[in-house]
């Protein structure tokens, strides 16, 4: 299950890369798209946590801090049921920032 995009559904496998799934993350958060990311396993979960961490420091710099909403799902691979955590990513502007770049 490498990040395949399933709609706006990253797939995140202990393979993954940390830093392409954060410039996903990144690049979908600038374009105003809801990210939402999928992650079976220890291994996977861990690439995940890492790929926000390292995606938080893409946007905070630009005035964009994210933070996540993990939560369970209940998932079929290959006919058989799992539990994936799933991560809501929330971004918003850090009106701060904003004001400080105006003047």
């Amino acid at each position: 299950m490498e990040e395949a995009h399933a709609g706006n559904c990253l797939k995140v496998s202990s393979k993954s890369s940390p830093a392409s799934v954060a410039g996903a993350i990144a690049g979908m958060v600038k374009d105003g798209v809801s990210v939402e990311m999928q992650a079976v396993g220890a291994g996977a979960v861990n690439q995940a946590v890492k790929a926000i961490a390292i995606s938080r420091g893409f946007l905070s710099p630009i005035g964009i801090e994210v933070s996540c909403v993990p939560s369970f799902a209940d998932i079929v691979i290959d006919n058989e049921y799992r539990t994936a955590i799933h991560f809501a990513i929330e971004a918003r502007v850090n009106r701060g920032f904003i004001e400080a770049s105006e003047q």
